[in-house]
Parts: C-alpha cells; structure tokens; sequence
C-alpha cells in the first residue's frame, strides 16, 4: 500500500525522496513557504500525486521537480530518483559562489588592515572622498 499510493504528504514525499535530510526539515519547509505546488504555497499535509510540479528550496538552491511515483517511506538514493523528472536549474559553478569573509568569535575588533581587507574582498570602495594633501 505505500509503494504506488495515489496521494501522499507533501512533507513525507519530499522527504521520501531525499530532496530535504529530515521529515521535520521538510515540514519546516513546507510551513515556511519553501515549498511549492503548482506554484501555490502548501502546508505540510497537502496531497501530493503524479503528475505534479513540486519547487523546493533548500540549501541555498531551488529543486524544481514532476512527481513521478508517489512514495511514503524513504527508499534508496537510485529508486528515490526513479520517483521524480528532475527540471531544476543546474547549481552554480563553485568559482561563481561569492567567498564569505569570516572572522573568529572574539577576535576584537577589526585592525585597519583587516578592514581595508574586507573591503577589498567585498569589492567595495572607500567611499570617503579622496583629500589632497595639504601644502
């Protein structure tokens, strides 16, 4: 009865099929609007069948995926896939993911050298106004 149902959750299939680690993860989802059917904002017990476009966003990505099987119970990584026609945009090369500056807790606050660093890595400016140097 689990395998081929005609309906499930929207939360246990999105997990089911490991777009989110965790059932409680794709609950959370579903309740914060992370998750989408046919385009409309759903709650964690929505019916899901075949047939239906399922977005999810998580991790930093949106997953874009057509129900093919409706499943209940988590299954391996081979046969979740067989579950769904994958239409996501593919993930962004790594070289194009901006680098995040981060600082140890506790670190003080931030030398001259170590802000004119952020800056730069940031690609920001200064944006005082140059001055020129007095006579």
């Amino acid at each position: 009865m689990t395998e081929g149902a005609a309906t499930a959750r929207v939360d246990a299939w999105v997990w089911a099929v490991r777009l989110t680690k965790t059932r409680a993860m794709a609950s959370t989802a579903c309740r914060a609007g992370h998750v989408k059917v046919n385009g409309e904002r759903v709650k964690p017990a929505q019916p899901v069948k075949p047939g239906d476009e399922v977005r999810v966003f998580h991790a930093g990505r949106e997953r874009k995926v057509v129900v093919s099987r409706v499943i209940r119970k988590r299954v391996g990584p081979t046969v979740a896939a067989e579950c769904y026609v994958d239409h996501s945009p593919p993930p962004p090369p790594r070289a194009e993911i901006p680098v995040i500056a981060v600082r140890d807790r506790g670190a003080g606050r931030p030398t001259k050298r170590d802000r004119r660093d952020l800056e730069r890595l940031r690609g920001e400016t200064g944006t005082a106004p140059t001055r020129k140097p007095s006579r």
